[in-house]
């Protein structure tokens, strides 16, 4: 890993320079027989291991910023239904995994974290959509003043970042395009965002790629001119070392990093 110089980074300040280290835990520090992904719990112990965190958000049906990676609510807590047909008092009430541990508000999150790490915001906005998931997320990081970063897939809600808030540290997330979930986009779509082109439209400070486009001749160009690379999700000390001089930093889950 290395130091990316960047004429801007001071704006950033604490978040920058964590960005590079130390590593990033992957919906917080869970196990599947312990605290759950995406838990106060998670994040208390990433906390506790000297990590920053990665977390999901997307809206509640009253518009609150809720920490959740599936749009449905089955997986994690055996509820039906969508996150976004209930309210984020109800969420709340909801718990995950089986455990003790509840839906978190992405506000009340941060208030667990507070300075001890740098916060991945990743926000869940479906492609081509902005708007009210980027307004409330700024509402809350504009009253929040710990180490935090969006990160995402969506290149328009970097640019609605990069217009309304351009003092957020922002980073564009993007893989090989090539599963079930990319087939809606048109050929020409995927092939352009596994070729890194909707960097011009995001307009991104670094880069979030994917282990399955790792290494990529493009990003090492960017990188080369100041764009620092976050590779994800590594799962293993091997899959880091296949990438880790191409990079600048991982976000990673299931072995101590």
């Amino acid at each position: 890993m290395r130091h990316q110089p960047r004429p801007d980074n001071a704006v950033f300040g604490e978040a920058w320079e964590r960005l590079f280290e130390p590593a990033v835990a992957h919906r917080g520090l869970w196990t599947p027989d312990g605290a759950p992904e995406n838990s106060l719990a998670a994040f208390q112990a990433a906390c506790a291991g000297g990590y920053g965190i990665e977390l999901d958000v997307q809206l509640s049906a009253d518009g609150e910023a809720v920490v959740f990676h599936d749009s449905r609510l089955e997986r994690m807590t055996g509820q039906e239904g969508r996150i976004s047909d209930h309210s984020a008092a109800d969420l709340g009430h909801m718990r995950l995994a089986g455990t003790d541990e509840a839906i978190p508000t992405l506000a009340e999150a941060l208030v667990e974290v507070g300075h001890r790490g740098l916060v991945h915001i990743e926000l869940k906005t479906p492609f081509g959509e902005v708007g009210p998931l980027e307004k409330r997320v700024s509402e809350i990081l504009l009253d929040h003043n710990g180490p935090t970063c969006v990160i995402g897939f969506n290149p328009y809600s970097h640019a609605w970042f990069a217009d309304h808030h351009p003092q957020i540290l922002r980073g564009l997330d993007s893989y090989r395009w090539n599963d079930d979930g990319a087939m809606k986009l048109a050929p020409e779509q995927r092939k352009a965002f596994a070729a890194l082109e909707h960097v011009t439209l995001a307009r991104p400070h670094f880069l979030a790629l994917g282990l399955d486009m790792l290494p990529s001749p493009r990003a090492d160009v960017l990188r080369e001119k100041g764009m620092p690379v976050v590779a994800w999700t590594v799962r293993s000390p091997d899959d880091w070392a296949r990438v880790a001089d191409h990079c600048d930093n991982m976000i990673f889950e299931g072995f101590a990093a």
